[in-house]
This record gives structure tokens, sequence and C-alpha cells, in this order.
């Protein structure tokens, strides 16, 4: 019995500051319809780790430096055969300057101010959400 290949993908969830004050990086995808806002996602290339396809995702897709990389949970992901791993990154460095080919914006968000966001079914949204409610 062949199985399909299984595509590692990450997903994280960029914060910078501190207590109430911190704020959650958001994007959205350079193909979304409408318009949401969800985490930084990538695939793993062969001969890196986690951590460092965490980084690499996000300094390509929006110029951002992180570091503090920590796995949060897993989701089975349909497209293309492939299982979700979540993170949390801590910003370091650097100006949001979005990859146009895959992110039409991205901006910083307080806890109180979210734009629309993934359903509660999605890592991405468990991500957002385990933010919110920790403080």
């Amino acid at each position: 019995m062949a199985f399909p290949r299984l595509a590692p993908a990450i997903i994280t969830l960029v914060t910078r500051g501190e207590g109430d004050r911190q704020q959650a990086l958001l994007a959205r995808g350079a193909n979304f319809p409408v318009p949401m806002f969800s985490c930084l996602a990538g695939f793993v290339e062969p001969g890196e780790n986690l951590e460092q396809a965490v980084a690499r995702e996000v300094e390509e897709e929006v110029g951002i430096v992180v570091d503090s990389i920590a796995y949060v949970a897993s989701q089975p992901w349909p497209f293309p055969h492939s299982l979700m791993l979540g993170f949390t990154a801590r910003w370091v460095s650097g100006d949001i300057v979005c990859d146009t080919t895959e992110i039409a914006e991205a901006h910083w968000y307080d806890r109180d101010d979210l734009p629309m966001i993934p359903p509660g079914i999605s890592i991405a949204r468990r991500l957002i959400d385990d933010w919110v409610y920790r403080r």
C-alpha cells in the first residue's frame, strides 16, 4: 500500500511587547477572497528543522526577524496531504515588508481590536485565542 508523502507545514503567531500591551502580527494572504487575517504559514524545506522553517517563513513573508520559537499543537491539513504544526514566536527586529506574491497586507493588532480571523476549527484560531485569553 502506498501512502501519500507528508508535506509538513508550519503556522506561527508572532507577538511583540509585553502584558496587556502585547500585539500579534496577523496577515491576509494574497489569495484570500475575503478580508480574513490569520497567522503566517508555510512549508518546511528539505534540510531545515521546524524552528528554522518558522524563522525563514516569517522573514520571507513579512521581513520580520523572530526568536523564542515554541511549538504549541498540530492539526491534520488536507492540502496537500499535510500536517500543520502550530508555533508562537517573538518579534526581535524589522518592519513589516510584505512579499506581495503571498501576503496582501499584514499589521500588528491589539487583543481587543482584532480583524476577521479564521473559524474555531482551525489551528490558526487556536493560536490566536490562546494569545487573547493568556494576557
